[in-house]
């Protein structure tokens, strides 16, 4: 089923098929870190709007949590991946590859690159279950 991004709902439905799906669990077996989407208005945004934040607890193959993150409740994580929506609209609907944004400076990353690149089949496994959640406007 299809949910609106950002939402509470689309980071429900992500944490579900990142427990449930046996691929990403092998795969991402020896991944431990967390991280934080931080979804940025797009330039020129009549909205206006914040940014919107997700946290996922990433630990050998499973999401222990994941959370919409409030004003104020910013928790240290291991890696912080900052874009505007345009760009992770782009990335999850398979528009730009997840490494070309890194790279291209599309998808910000703060956080431990070198552990990062040694683990690129389980970043492409996290974004395949990711495009996985449908996506309503």
């Amino acid at each position: 089923m299809a949910h609106p991004f950002p939402s509470a709902e689309w980071l429900k439905a992500f944490d579900a098929i990142l427990n449930s799906d046996t691929r990403y669990a092998d795969i991402a077996k020896n991944w431990e870190g967390d991280l934080i989407f931080d979804i940025q208005p797009d330039a020129g945004d009549p909205a206006g709007g914040g940014s919107v934040q997700f946290y996922l607890d990433l630990w050998h193959g499973k999401c222990r949590s994941s959370r919409v993150l409030k004003t104020g409740d910013l928790p240290k994580a291991k890696f912080k991946l900052r874009a505007p929506l345009a760009n992770f609209l782009k990335i999850l609907g398979g528009d730009i590859d997840p490494m070309q944004a890194m790279f291209t400076r599309k998808l910000m990353v703060d956080g431990d690159m070198i552990y990062m690149m040694r683990n690129v089949p389980v970043v492409l496994d996290f974004v395949r279950c990711a495009k996985a959640v449908g996506i309503t406007t």
